[in-house]
């Protein structure tokens, strides 16, 4: 079994470092971020931070890191206060990792990769035409986490656009059904498969 401590860590290889702490909370959401310019200039970008936050309202938050160098989603976020967020399905994982290649602000991933771009009922951001859940988001606050200088982005759903049969009846999105990725640190992708679900729990009475 392995063992390190705070400073270990601290001391590792940077490469090896941020491998290894990626990894540390499991697997996490696989989603695209979809946003335009005010100039008109579509930009989309590969996310693993996003979360739920709460369904009344409908929130999802992600974390933005530090806006030291330039960040067009998070530019165009606040510059046209909408966006979307489009979970990332096997076929095309590949287009959707080489989103987080830096390319100059004038340069639209939509362009250098398969993936295409669309618009439904005249949402204000672009969709990821291949994606089987697309969400269409209003920006609604940010907050600054000091501890490592990145921003937690905060926004209301607005719209869902959810493929064939994922839903079942009780509203539960199977995303299995649809082939859908999670990431495994910064560059491993899984697609998990449903084994169960549980009944909601209540605490056990003692046998007295």
């Amino acid at each position: 079994m392995a063992f390190f401590t705070n400073k270990d860590i601290q001391e590792f290889e940077h490469l090896y470092k941020i491998n290894l702490v990626n990894s540390l909370s499991g697997y996490k959401s696989a989603n695209l971020i979809g946003t335009l310019s005010k100039e008109g200039k579509e930009n989309v970008a590969i996310f693993s931070s996003v979360v739920h936050l709460g369904s009344s309202p409908p929130v999802l938050g992600f974390i933005l890191r530090p806006t030291t160098v330039p960040r067009d989603t998070y530019k165009n976020i606040k510059e046209t206060g909408f966006y979307t967020i489009n979970h990332i399905a096997k076929s095309f994982i590949e287009d959707a990792h080489h989103t987080s290649a830096k390319y100059d602000s004038e340069i639209s991933e939509f362009d250098v990769t398969d993936l295409e771009s669309n618009y439904l009922k005249d949402f204000k951001a672009p969709f990821v035409k291949q994606s089987p859940i697309k969400i269409a988001m209003k920006y609604l606050e940010e907050y600054y986490i000091k501890a490592n200088d990145v921003l937690m982005i905060v926004g209301e759903i607005q719209s869902v656009n959810i493929d064939g049969d994922l839903i079942q009846k009780d509203g539960f999105i199977d995303l299995s059904k649809g082939n859908i990725a999670a990431i495994n640190g910064l560059d491993g992708y899984a697609i998990p498969k449903l084994e169960t679900r549980q009944t909601y729990q209540r605490p056990k009475k003692n046998n007295l």
